[in-house]
C-alpha cells in the first residue's frame, strides 16, 4: 500500500537541499526574454521522492525562474480523489504555484479523464488542446485515446501554426529505449508523418520511467522523461537510438527556448545535472500543396 502519510514537510526538503553538497550549476543562458519551461513525468505518487524531486524544482527554481511547467502524464497514481490532488499535486508543487508558475497537462494511462476539469492542470476541459509561449507553440495530446477527431484537431493546428517553434507532448513515447514499454510503433505510425509534414521540432513524452534524449529520428528530437516521481532502475536498454540517458534516480527537465536555440538541462533527485546540451531550430518544411 502507497504510503501517503509521515512524509517530510517540502520546507524541510527545501533545507536539505540547499544543505547539500553543490551540484552542477546552470548551464542554460537564462536570458530575459527567453520561454522558460520544467518538463516533468509520471510524477504524481505523492511518496517523499516525488516531493525530494519538487523540492529540487523549487531550488532550481530560484535560478531559473521558469513560468511553465508541462506535465506528461500520470499526474496522480491510484486514488484521484480532491484529497489527493493536494497530496500527490498542490502540496508538493505549492511554492512553484504560489511564485506563478502554470502546468499543463496531458493524460496519462493511470489518469483519470475527469482531471480535465481540475483548474490546476489548464486543460480548460479538453482532452487535448494547444497554446502559444512568445515564439514556442505547445500542442498537448492524449495518445490513450487517439480518435479520429483528434488526428483532425492536430493536422489542422499544425498546418495553421506560424510559430517558430513547434513543440508536442503527450504520454506515450513514439520513440523509447525503455524495457518496460519502449517505442509506441502503432502512434509512430499515425502521427510521426503529420509531424514531419508540418514541421514538428521536438517532442517530449513520459510513461517509461527513466530519462533518455534520443537522437534525431526524421529531423525531430524526441526525450522521455517519466521519472519524475516513479522510477524503473536499469530500465533503459541502451540502442543505437540512444543520444543520452539516465535511469539510476527520479528526476526532471529544465528548458529554454531563446531564438533559434531550444537548450535542456536534466536534473536528477539530489540535485546533479545527468545530462544537457541544446537544439537547433531545424529549418521549415515547404508549404505543402
Amino acid at each position: 500500500m502507497r504510503r501517503l502519510l509521515a512524509l517530510p514537510s517540502l520546507v524541510a526538503l527545501v533545507a536539505l537541499v540547499s544543505l547539500a553538497p553543490r551540484a552542477q550549476e546552470l548551464t542554460l543562458p537564462n536570458t530575459a526574454d527567453s520561454v522558460k519551461f520544467a518538463a516533468m513525468g509520471d510524477n504524481g505518487t505523492g511518496d517523499a521522492p516525488q516531493y525530494e524531486v519538487a523540492a529540487q524544482m523549487v531550488a532550481w527554481h530560484a535560478k531559473f525562474p521558469f513560468d511553465t511547467a508541462i506535465m506528461l502524464g500520470d499526474n496522480l497514481y491510484g486514488s484521484q480523489e480532491p484529497k489527493d490532488f493536494v497530496q500527490k499535486f498542490e502540496r508538493p508543487y505549492q511554492p512553484l504555484l504560489a511564485a506563478g508558475v502554470k502546468f499543463y497537462a496531458a493524460l496519462g494511462n493511470h489518469d483519470n479523464q475527469t482531471n480535465i476539469l481540475y483548474k490546476p492542470f489548464n486543460m480548460d476541459g479538453q482532452r487535448f488542446y494547444a497554446y502559444n509561449k512568445k515564439n514556442v507553440r505547445f500542442f498537448v495530446l492524449d495518445t490513450d485515446y487517439l480518435d479520429p477527431k483528434q488526428l483532425q484537431w492536430i493536422e489542422t493546428q499544425l498546418k495553421d501554426s506560424g510559430a517558430d517553434w513547434k513543440i508536442c507532448y503527450f504520454h506515450h513515447p513514439l520513440y523509447s529505449d525503455g524495457g518496460r514499454h519502449g517505442s509506441e510503433v502503432d502512434l509512430r505510425v499515425v502521427l510521426e508523418p503529420l509531424f514531419i509534414k508540418y514541421g514538428v521540432n521536438v517532442v517530449y513524452s513520459g510513461h517509461d520511467h527513466v530519462y533518455e534524449r534520443l537522437k534525431p529520428q526524421k529531423g525531430i528530437y524526441y526525450f522521455v522523461s517519466g521519472a519524475a516521481g516513479q522510477l524503473r532502475p536499469g530500465d533503459l536498454h541502451r540502442s543505437a537510438m540512444t543520444a543520452a540517458g539516465f535511469d539510476q534516480d527520479r528526476s526532471f527537465m529544465l528548458n529554454e527556448v531563446a531564438g533559434d536555440d531550444l537548450f535542456f538541462q536534466v536534473i536528477s533527485r539530489t540535485g546533479k545535472t545527468v545530462d544537457s546540451g541544446s537544439i537547433h531550430r531545424q529549418p521549415k518544411p515547404p508549404p505543402s500543396s
